[in-house]
C-alpha cells in the first residue's frame, strides 16, 4: 500500500504535521468508519467519515465522527439551503478521485464546500480518511477544517 496518496500530498504541501496509520481494509464491513476504529484501537468519536453529499444539487463534503449519522436537515441548513441527499457512489468517485472507503476531505480532484461536525473538533486528535482504502491520517481536527476550508456546524441527528 502507498502511503502517498493526493490526500497526504496535500497535507504535507500544507505544513501540516500528521501521521499515518494502516490497517485491513473490510470492503464487506456494515461501518467502514466503525470498522477502522476498530482495526486501529481507538473511539469512533475520534475517527472521523468523508461523506458526499448533494445540497440543492451541488456537492459538499461532509466530515463526521463514524458513530454519528449526518442529518440532511442540518446539514442542507448549515449551508443556506433547502435539501440535502447522499451522493450517489460513482459520482462521488468521479468527483473526488478516490474509491468509495477511501475518500478523503484533502486532495480531491475538484474541491468543494466542506462541513465537518463541530463535536469533531473537542478532540485533541482525529483520525480521517488518507485517501486511499486502509489508510487514516491522524492529525488535530483544527487542521482538518483548516486544510479542508470546513465550516463547523452541528450535522449529527
Amino acid at each position: 500500500m502507498s502511503k502517498a496518496t493526493p490526500a497526504t500530498r496535500a497535507l504535507t504541501a500544507a505544513g501540516v504535521a500528521f501521521t499515518v496509520h494502516t490497517y485491513d481494509y473490510d470492503p464487506d464491513a456494515e461501518s467502514i468508519g466503525l470498522q477502522a476504529a476498530a482495526a486501529l484501537g481507538e473511539d469512533p468519536a475520534r475517527v472521523l467519515k468523508t461523506l458526499m453529499a448533494l445540497v440543492d444539487g451541488k456537492a459538499v463534503c461532509v466530515i463526521v465522527p463514524s458513530d454519528q449519522e449526518v442529518s440532511m436537515k442540518k446539514l442542507a441548513a448549515a449551508v443556506s439551503g433547502k435539501s440535502a441527499q447522499m451522493m450517489k457512489p460513482p459520482e462521488a468517485e468521479r468527483l473526488t478521485g478516490f474509491k468509495v472507503g477511501g475518500i478523503s476531505p484533502f486532495g480531491q480532484r475538484k474541491p468543494v464546500r466542506t462541513v465537518i461536525e463541530q463535536s469533531a473538533l473537542a478532540h485533541d486528535y482525529v483520525y480521517v480518511n488518507g485517501g486511499q482504502r486502509g489508510l487514516q491520517v491522524r492529525l488535530s481536527p483544527g487542521d482538518v477544517r483548516d486544510v479542508s476550508k470546513a465550516i463547523a456546524a452541528e450535522l449529527v441527528a
